[in-house]
């Protein structure tokens, strides 16, 4: 039998103590996203802490999973583009949210899996525009258009890096 392991972006995000994709924050999300071909999955399966009303997904907190799905998936995109370089190698590139437009469908079950399903729609200069669809069981319960923004590259020289310290 063959030892498969999977490999998701945020093994390769660092020191990431983010809420939604921080494999540092034992508190968070702990989302993990990969690649299928062009499309950027993201299974994943709430708690009851995170109900909006009993059994129902608070609304915030499908945000989150889908705003740091979808960072993780210009980040990983930037670095594909370049002929799948590795993340330990420079320069070093960071995004952040630019603007996070979702679309509730459908209640969505706290109760059951979820399927994030990304796709890069553009990636110009520092700016990459993501859409994502969210998944129960068959059906979409949210879609939404993020663009993320380049907001640090290491190539770059300045005293200006958030990332310090």
């Amino acid at each position: 039998m063959e030892n498969h392991t999977m490999h998701y972006v945020q093994d390769y995000m660092g020191d990431n103590v983010c809420f939604g994709c921080g494999a540092h924050n034992p508190e968070g999300l702990q989302i993990k996203s990969y690649w299928e071909g062009e499309v950027c999955l993201c299974d994943w399966t709430s708690e009851e802490k995170y109900n909006g009303w009993r059994n129902l997904l608070n609304g915030g907190i499908l945000a989150t999973l889908v705003d740091c799905h979808c960072m993780a998936v210009a980040t990983s995109y930037a670095y594909r583009q370049e002929n799948n370089r590795a993340w330990d190698t420079e320069p070093t590139y960071r995004y952040a949210t630019g603007t996070l437009t979702i679309k509730y469908l459908k209640p969505t079950p706290n109760t059951e899996p979820l399927q994030l399903r990304a796709t890069v729609q553009e990636a110009k200069g520092k700016k990459t525009t993501v859409w994502c669809e969210v998944w129960c069981h068959g059906i979409m319960t949210a879609e939404a258009t993020v663009i993320a923004i380049r907001v640090y590259d290491s190539s770059q020289t300045g005293d200006d890096n958030p990332f310090k310290g």
